[in-house]
């Protein structure tokens, strides 16, 4: 069991990780492992603005643009190294979750992820994604819902 997973079992979120030894590193990976569309992976993506982090989730069907991200973190943005984004959220990139991160993060989501019945978001490890329904996911992460793309 990966922190994440340990940090979900002492909540009462019901959400069940669901590992897949073939890897969900990309979202084309995660998609394909699941057997869902890329446009349900929720890609979460750690930047810095005016040195402070903050996380993008957007569709793995999209590119962020990061002018619009900018403009909501009110600073010019660079994608955080994986230094910076380990400490930030605690998990490496290829397995960020959209929340439980060790610190105190601004969450930003892409309008187009409610679009969706279901999506799919890492669990913490380059292996494992959990499905949640777009809105729980805004609520569990504390989102500003906008669009990035």
């Amino acid at each position: 069991m990966n922190r994440f997973e340990s940090w979900l079992a002492s909540t009462d979120l019901s959400v069940t990780v669901k590992e897949f030894p073939q890897g969900t590193r990309t979202a084309v990976d995660a998609a394909r492992a699941v057997g869902c569309d890329v446009g349900q992976i929720v890609k979460s993506l750690v930047f810095v603005a005016g040195g402070k982090p903050v996380v993008a989730l957007v569709s793995g069907a999209n590119r962020l643009d990061e002018k619009r991200l900018a403009a909501v973190a009110g600073e010019p943005v660079v994608k955080a190294d994986a230094d910076t984004a380990r400490t930030a959220t605690g998990y490496a990139i290829g397995g960020v979750p959209p929340f439980g991160h060790t610190t105190d993060v601004p969450v930003f989501m892409d309008r187009e992820l409610l679009e969706h019945r279901v999506v799919w978001a890492a669990a913490g490890r380059p292996d494992s994604v959990f499905e949640i329904e777009p809105e729980r996911l805004r609520e569990l992460s504390n989102a500003v819902v906008m669009d990035l793309k």
